[in-house]
Formats: C-alpha cells, structure tokens, sequence
C-alpha cells in the first residue's frame, strides 16, 4: 500500500474506533453494520500517491434489470445527498455506491455521515424493490452467510473457518 493508503485506513479505523458496528477484514477492507444493512468500505489507490474511500451498500440480490428498474434506480439517484444507486448485472444486484478521497483530507465526519445515509437509504428502498422487481435482500442474505457470524460472534474469526 502507498502511504496515502496506510493513512486513509488508519482514518478509518480511527472514525469507528470501539464501534460495535465495524469490522476490520483487511489492510484495505471493511464493514460497518447500520441497522439491517451491511455497507463495504474499502481502500483503493488512485494515481499518483493518492487514496480512495470505495463505499458500497448491497440492496436486493437476485434482480432482473428492465426498463422500469433502470428509470426508477435513475429517478432516485435525483435525491441521492451521497453516492448512486446502481446494478451489477453479472450478480444481479441492486446497491449504492459512493467514493471519497482518502488521504490526508478524509474526514471522519463525513466518512460516517457517508455511511449512515448509504444504510438508511438501503434500509428505505430494499423493500419496495423487491415488491416491485423481485430478488432478495441482501441484509438477509448476509447475516446468513460469515459476515453476519462475525458480527453475531465479535471474537469469532469468520473468515478462516
């Protein structure tokens, strides 16, 4: 890692030190758990000696896109204050994503602010896209799988088993 990087991840462990809510699962990668939603926070490099903060909110697994999906997914990105709404079409997945500088200009406010609204706004919309287009939540998909034991287990190494 570059040390804009190594930087940007000690910010981020600094903003949600002795948060119950967030796990370290690498050098680079993290969750934090907001309510029934699971966002991802990872760091990535960009050019140069430059950072990125990759923060990512799965919604609704198992989703045909169509016509009607892509207008809607659209519609609301018009009231978005962080990120988008987008699809992943080889998983067939519905999420909001949202990116930050890293570095020595990430703000913990603003990385938490991030993340809460992200969840909220997961939490508001998973519903309705699923009654509406089908698929699955994510939030229960994921406490199912290792990354919901480590967060029912705090000292349980979910990964290595």
């Amino acid at each position: 890692m570059n040390p804009s990087e190594k930087l940007t991840a000690q910010r981020i462990e600094r903003a949600f030190a002795g948060n119950a809510a967030f796990r370290k699962l690498d050098d680079r990668v993290f969750i934090v758990k907001q309510g029934s939603t699971f966002v991802m926070v990872s760091v990535a490099p960009m050019s140069g000696d430059r950072a990125q903060v990759r923060c990512i909110a799965q919604l609704v697994k198992g989703v045909n896109m169509t016509n009607e999906l892509a207008l809607e997914l659209l519609k609301m990105n018009t009231r978005m204050s962080f990120g988008a709404f987008a699809y992943a079409d080889g998983a067939k997945l519905v999420l909001i994503t949202h990116s930050l500088l890293g570095g020595s200009t990430l703000d913990a406010e603003e990385l938490t602010s991030t993340i809460e609204d992200m969840a909220l706004l997961a939490d508001e919309h998973d519903d309705d896209i699923i009654a509406r287009f089908g698929g699955q939540r994510m939030s229960d998909l994921l406490e199912a799988s290792k990354i919901g034991q480590l967060f029912r287990d705090p000292n349980a190494d979910a990964f290595n088993k």
